[in-house]
């Protein structure tokens, strides 16, 4: 695994109200989601990320307003037909 190291001002850390850990965790949660709502990562990839199971990261998604299941609406209309 590799590790990436960043500098948070004392004044964020602050303003997130938790500690050095908490605030690691809610970041790299917060990433992971971006990056899974950009289409950079898949929800499994996003959720290994996060360091939380992919069952939890997709339940954690309405938090930060993200779908969970991005489907356009001609593969709406399919998956209406087949079900």
């Amino acid at each position: 695994m590799s590790q990436v190291v960043i500098d948070i001002p004392e004044e964020a850390l602050s303003a997130l109200d938790l500690s050095p850990e908490q605030a690691g965790a809610t970041i790299r949660l917060a990433a992971a989601v971006k990056l899974f709502e950009l289409g950079r990562l898949s929800s499994g990839a996003a959720a290994q990320l996060a360091d939380i199971s992919r069952v939890a990261f997709l339940s954690r998604l309405a938090e930060y307003g993200v779908d969970a299941f991005d489907l356009e609406e001609d593969d709406l209309r399919r998956e209406v037909r087949l079900g």
